[in-house]
């Protein structure tokens, strides 16, 4: 590894890029960078004199997402590597040593997927070692495993360890150049308001690298601070999952058989093990999938999420073991994707959607067996985000427990979590549509392994009563109502566009006037998040907490259609919800189908102009 001591001579050999501010950033990063491979990659856009591209590296910083620091490795203070990394550390350290008297005796937790980037030799081992090598440098003791975790174990093991904080660096199912660095609070939930802005501003008073120390991932093997968690957490974690196993005898002797792909991440051997913790064989992996690959080598892109294009793989293998069930874990196993071979009819892949609907009736059926007193579901409560299907309010609505909606983003959930448990309550189940569920509340997180498990345990539950998941579905449907969902988004690459985007709509009849029909519907009710403005409140006001920092407006029309239009907070992209909640017995599934695709296809095309905007439109 070069090393680069600050000598201004050093920098000197450069031409000025003619703009002081940038000539000042590129300084800053050459004196403190010393990543060989990340001076490397500035030092030749300086020399090609690719002014565009150093000013989106260095004029900018991350902030934090719905899903921590989110970017593209390489050299810049606005993407994941090496420096960026420890200003981090450094100001999580200073808010931490500030907020948390007993930093110095709880420690920080510290996990990494398998992710890399030979180009800049950003590998999540590597900025995991060197989040513990700053902690450690100013003698906090750390829980750094000691290989790859699934991400919930992370939050699992601040509960479990009682530490002050947790890192995981990850970027989840997003594309191969990206990584990130999510910080989970001592109650296991991942930083919300205010914690995030206060860590973000301790990060710009620390940027500076501290010492020598902070760069050196030796530190992990040579100080007595730091510990390795994992035998332990993973030895707690599959006992406590026991917790969510309610059929075990029947599981022993399943004929069903089931096809696992970890999507080239770290899912394999823990869902294994849970299948195991079951009583069920293990799944069968996809062989070509099952070990860990930075690259994702033979996938289109590492996200289940995308359906059938991407577990193709999976598929093949499943109709070649005679297997009904393909599970599907995302590179760092905090989301769950399924399919199901029904008979004659080819594959199902579930929605996110879909797949609450059969694991929020499971959980309760379940709940209800061993709690058949009804006084008892007062303490019991469901949650999903803003944006996922309303099925679990139906099912409150009827069953008698309760359901709370939160903003997007798992963080909102599990600090609910959190607060419910503090005055007694019970999240029996909770989720948001891009395949993220928490089945019990086994870690504030959505969690890809457990899940996986309890889908197979209702899967082999159902089998035995002769339904399949798909069945049993519109049995549900049947009952508490059909909910036909639709969710995808378009591609922007272009920030500036993206407000124009929601500029229009937010004065689409004149100004500060909103559309007033959708596809030739009535909108009867609006909410915008950004502003904090509810047509449906007395006071006009968001029940919601406002979110400036990115864009979210739901529509709510006439025929019943709740229709929502919000930026990603992890990726170049406007996402779109549409769901059409029918009352129970109302079984015309067409129909409701066909005029969801309607209302979907307008607020396509009226609201975000995909051809006039260059948007592109989602692959399936």
């Amino acid at each position: 590894m070069g090393d680069v001591n600050g000598d201004l001579n050093a920098n000197s050999r450069y031409r000025s890029t003619g703009d002081p501010q940038l000539d000042k950033a590129v300084h800053q990063w050459l004196t403190w960078d010393k990543n060989h491979r990340t001076r490397a990659q500035l030092e030749s856009l300086v020399a090609a004199g690719c002014l565009g591209d150093l000013r989106k590296r260095l004029c900018s910083r991350m902030s934090f997402g719905t899903a921590g620091l989110r970017a593209a490795m390489g050299a810049g203070f606005s993407r994941i590597n090496d420096l960026t990394v420890i200003q981090s550390t450094q100001g999580l350290y200073s808010y931490l040593s500030r907020y948390c008297a007993d930093l110095s005796r709880r420690g920080v937790v510290v996990g990494f997927d398998t992710r890399g980037q030979e180009e800049s030799g950003c590998s999540s081992q590597r900025l995991a070692k060197l989040t513990a090598a700053v902690m450690l440098s100013r003698d906090v003791p750390v829980h750094l495993f000691s290989t790859f975790v699934p991400t919930p174990y992370v939050p699992y093991a601040v509960r479990k360890l009682g530490a002050a904080a947790g890192v995981m660096i990850t970027a989840s199912h997003n594309p191969k150049e990206d990584n990130g660095y999510k910080v989970y609070w001592c109650n296991g939930a991942q930083i919300s308001s205010p914690h995030d802005k206060e860590i973000l501003r301790s990060i710009e008073e620390q940027l500076e690298p501290w010492s020598s120390s902070c760069w050196d991932e030796g530190l992990v093997e040579s100080c007595s601070l730091r510990t390795d968690p994992l035998t332990k957490i993973n030895s707690c974690y599959m006992d406590e999952l026991t917790s969510l196993c309610f059929h075990r005898d029947l599981n022993r002797i399943c004929p069903l058989k089931f096809v696992h792909s970890s999507f080239h991440g770290v899912g394999h051997v823990f869902v294994q093990q849970a299948f195991l913790t079951f009583g069920f064989a293990p799944p069968i992996p996809v062989p070509e999938q099952k070990d860990p690959d930075p690259n994702f080598s033979s996938v289109r892109c590492p996200n289940p999420e995308e359906g059938a294009s991407v577990l193709e793989l999976s598929l093949l293998l499943a109709e070649k073991e005679n297997a009904r069930i393909v599970l599907a874990t995302d590179p760092d196993a905090d989301r769950l994707a399924v399919a199901e071979n029904s008979d004659g009819c080819g594959w199902k892949v579930f929605t996110g959607n879909e797949l609450a609907a059969l694991l929020g009736w499971w959980m309760f059926f379940n709940w209800k067996e061993a709690h058949p007193d009804p006084a008892d579901s007062q303490k019991v409560y469901m949650l999903a985000t803003t944006v996922s299907s309303k099925i679990l309010q139906a099912f409150a609505r009827i069953e008698g427990f309760h359901f709370e909606e939160t903003l997007p983003g798992f963080k909102w959930i599990g600090n609910r979590i959190h607060e419910l448990s503090k005055t007694g309550n019970t999240v029996i189940f909770a989720f948001e549509e891009s395949i993220g569920f928490l089945c019990g509340s086994l870690v504030p997180e959505k969690d890809g392994v457990s899940s996986a498990a309890v889908v197979a345990e209702m899967a082999a539950y159902l089998h035995n009563k002769n339904l399949s998941l798909n069945q049993q579905l519109h049995n549900i449907y049947q009952t508490y109502g059909y909910h036909v969902s639709k969710t995808s988004y378009v591609v922007c690459n272009d920030p500036p566009t993206i407000q124009k985007i929601f500029s229009r709509i937010r004065n689409f009849d004149g100004e500060g006037s909103y559309p007033k029909t959708c596809g030739g519907e009535q909108i009867v009710h609006i909410r915008d998040v950004t502003t904090g403005y509810d047509s449906s409140q007395p006071d006009l006001r968001s029940v919601l907490p406002v979110t400036r920092s990115s864009h979210m407006i739901t529509f709510t029309l006439q025929n019943g259609v709740v229709a929502t239009l919000r930026t990603s907070g992890t990726e170049p992209k406007i996402k779109f919800y549409t769901e059409y909640c029918a009352s129970p017995g109302n079984s015309e599934a067409s129909r409701l189908e066909e005029e969801l695709r309607k209302i979907t296809a307008a607020l396509l095309d009226e609201f975000l102009e995909p051809e006039r905007n260059n948007l592109i439109r989602r692959c399936v």
